[in-house]
C-alpha cells in the first residue's frame, strides 16, 4: 500500500467520493506505477544520476540550462521553501510567470518538496487570482515580479497566503538572492503515486473555474501514452510553443514531455507569429506545440519553415478545421498532429499520427484510453451518430470540492462536454461542444462546420460561430468575424459570405446574421469564449 507523504491533507481531503471518481485504466505495462513516486525523479534527477546532467535542457532568450542547473536551481528552491519558509508536504504553492526556466525550476522544486503546484495564467486579474488562492487555500507564492502587482492585490484580501517571493528579482529580497544561500543538493520527498502534486484549474470558457487535481502518477501517465504512440520524440527534439505553462496543454508540450526523453524545451513569453518563426530558426526547434488560430495567422509567413529544423507541429486547445490543417501543410509541408484533450484528464487521449491523419477527424483513441460517443441515455451511439464524448483512461476528472464533479463522472466516464462521431475507422469527428450545438427550424447545426466554411474565404481572418434565440426558427446561426487587413466590413460583405457558405456547406447552415469585429474573445489558453460573443451585435 502505498504511504502518503502530505502532513496538510487538504487535497486529499477534499478528493471527490470513490464512487463519483472515473473508473481508471492501467492496462498498459509501462502504467505500472510503483506505490512510492516523485515525478521529479523520472523527469530530472535520473537524468543526472544516470550521466546525462550536461545535455541541454532549457533554453530562452539569453538563458542556457543543461540538466545539472535545472536541477541544481530546483533543489536550492526547494530548499528555500522547507527551511526559510517553511513549507510541509501537501501545501499548496501558487505560481505565477510567463514561460520562462525560472517558472519551471519553481515547479519542479515544489515537486520536489512534496507540496502541490498551483500554476496560473499570467493576465490573471486579482479577483481571479483571489478565486484560485481561496479555492486552493493557497499558503505560499512564487511570483514573477513582472506580475507582482495583481498578487499583492489578491494577497491583502486573502490572509490564507503567508509568503510571497519573487523571481527575476536582482533586489536582496529577490528569490535569486534567498537561493543563493541554500544548498544544491535535496532529497525528494518521498511522495505516494497517489499524492496530489498539481491543481490545475480550468480556463473558464463558462461558469467558474474548476480546479483539477492531478496525482504523481497522472504526470507520469501523460508522458508514457500520447507521446510515445503518437508524436514519438527523440532525445535530440527541441520543443518549443506558446501554450502557457499554467495550461496543461502547455506544461506537457513545453516542459513534460521533452523532459521525460532528455530532450530540450525553449520557453518564450513572447508567441507571436514573426516571434515563433524568428525563434525557430534561432534555436533551431523541431517540435512546435499550439493553438489552430496560431497555425493560420503563422501561414503567411511560414514559408522559411519549410526548409527548416521543424519537423512536427501539434494542434489542440479547439477544434482544427480542415482549411487550417490544409493550409498549414500547403505552407510548410508539415501535417499537423490534431489531439483533443481536456485539463481534467491532464492531456491529449485522441489523436493521429502525421500518416494516419484526416482532414476534418481529431484521431483515433491514444493507447491507454478508451473512448465512446454516447447517446442520450448514456449507451454507445451507433456509427456515424453524433453524441456526447465519454473518455476513460490512467488518467481522469477529480475536481476538488466541486458539485459538478456529478455532472463531468457518469457511470465511470469522463464527458469531456464535447459533441463528436465515430466513423466506421474509428476516428473520432468533432461538431461542437455539447451546449453549443444549434437547432434551427429542426436542423442540428454544429457552429465549427460554418467555422472552417467561412475560414476558407480568403477575406476571413479568424470567425466564431453561435446560435441566437429566433421566434421563427427557435434558434439561427449567427458569425462573428474577424476580416483580414484591407477589406471593409457591412451588408455587401456580410452576403459575400453567406453566399460563398451556401456554396460550399448546406444551404440551411448559412449564417443569417453576421457581425464584424476587431478580434474574437478567447481564453489565455486560446480557446474561443463562445459566450461572450453573445454579447456582440
Amino acid at each position: 500500500m502505498s504511504c502518503s507523504a502530505h502532513i496538510d491533507t487538504f487535497t486529499r481531503d477534499n478528493l471527490p467520493p470513490p464512487e463519483e471518481q472515473p473508473e481508471f485504466l492501467f492496462g498498459l505495462p509501462e502504467l505500472k506505477f510503483p506505490d512510492q513516486l516523485n515525478c521529479a525523479w523520472p523527469l530530472l534527477d535520473k537524468h543526472v544520476k544516470e550521466g546525462r546532467g550536461e545535455r541541454l535542457c532549457i533554453q530562452a532568450p539569453g538563458v542556457r540550462w543543461t540538466y545539472s542547473d535545472l536541477q541544481q536551481r530546483a533543489n536550492r528552491i526547494a530548499n528555500l521553501l522547507v527551511g526559510e519558509m517553511g513549507l510541509v508536504p501537501g501545501n499548496r504553492v501558487l505560481l505565477r510567470a510567463p514561460n520562462n526556466p525560472m517558472m519551471a525550476a519553481c515547479w519542479f522544486a515544489v515537486i520536489k518538496a512534496g507540496a502541490v503546484a498551483v500554476a496560473t495564467m499570467p493576465l490573471l486579474r486579482a479577483k481571479e487570482l483571489q478565486h484560485v488562492i481561496t479555492k486552493a487555500r493557497v499558503s505560499y507564492a512564487l511570483c514573477d515580479a513582472r506580475l507582482a502587482d495583481e498578487l499583492r492585490i489578491a494577497a491583502a484580501e486573502c490572509p490564507e497566503l503567508q509568503q510571497i517571493r519573487f523571481f527575476n528579482d536582482s533586489s536582496e529580497t529577490g528569490l535569486e538572492a534567498a537561493m543563493s544561500r541554500q544548498s544544491a543538493e535535496f532529497e525528494n520527498v518521498d511522495t505516494a503515486a497517489t499524492d496530489t502534486c498539481m491543481l490545475a484549474f480550468t480556463s473558464g470558457t463558462t461558469g467558474q473555474p474548476k480546479a483539477t487535481m492531478h496525482f504523481h502518477r497522472d504526470v507520469m501517465a501523460a508522458c508514457l501514452c500520447w507521446p510515445p504512440h503518437v508524436l514519438r520524440p527523440v532525445a535530440d527534439d527541441v520543443f518549443m510553443g506558446t501554450p502557457p505553462l499554467a495550461f496543461t496543454f502547455g506544461l506537457g508540450g513545453l516542459l513534460l514531455f521533452p523532459l521525460n526523453v532528455a530532450a530540450s524545451t525553449v520557453l518564450l513569453e513572447k508567441g507571436g507569429p514573426q516571434d515563433l518563426v524568428d525563434a525557430i530558426a534561432t534555436y533551431q526547434a523541431t517540435v512546435l506545440f499550439t493553438a489552430p488560430t496560431s497555425y493560420r495567422a503563422i501561414a503567411p509567413i511560414a514559408g522559411p519553415l519549410r526548409a527548416s529544423s521543424l519537423r512536427k507541429c501539434v494542434s489542440a486547445g479547439e477544434a482544427l478545421s480542415a482549411s487550417t490543417r490544409a493550409l498549414w501543410k500547403e505552407a510548410t509541408g508539415i501535417e499537423i498532429i490534431d489531439g483533443i484533450g481536456a485539463t481534467e484528464l491532464m492531456h491529449i487521449f485522441i489523436s493521429a499520427d502525421e500518416p494516419h491523419a484526416r482532414p476534418g477527424a481529431t484521431g483515433t483513441v491514444v493507447p491507454g484510453y478508451l473512448a465512446c460517443v454516447m447517446d442520450d441515455d448514456g449507451k454507445p451511439a451507433p456509427v456515424g451518430q453524433i453524441g456526447r464524448l465519454a473518455v476513460k483512461g490512467p488518467t481522469g476528472c477529480r475536481y476538488l470540492a466541486d458539485e459538478r464533479q456529478k455532472k463531468y463522472v457518469i457511470d465511470g466516464w469522463n464527458y469531456t462536454g464535447d459533441a463528436y462521431a465515430m466513423d466506421g475507422d474509428g476516428y473520432f469527428h468533432y461538431h461542437s461542444r455539447t451546449d453549443d450545438m444549434i437547432i434551427s427550424a429542426g436542423y442540428n447545426i454544429a457552429g465549427p462546420e460554418v467555422e472552417d466554411a467561412l475560414l476558407k474565404h480568403p477575406k476571413v481572418a479568424e470567425c466564431g460561430v453561435i446560435g441566437v434565440a429566433d421566434e421563427e426558427r427557435g434558434q439561427i446561426v449567427k458569425a462573428v468575424i474577424v476580416l483580414r487587413p484591407g477589406n471593409q466590413p457591412g451588408p455587401e460583405m456580410a452576403k459575400e459570405l453567406q453566399d460563398f457558405v451556401k456554396q460550399s456547406i448546406a444551404p440551411y447552415k448559412y449564417p443569417r446574421a453576421i457581425s464584424f469585429v476587431g478580434s474574437l474573445p478567447r481564453t489565455e489558453t486560446g480557446k474561443l469564449q463562445r459566450f461572450r460573443l453573445k454579447e456582440t451585435r
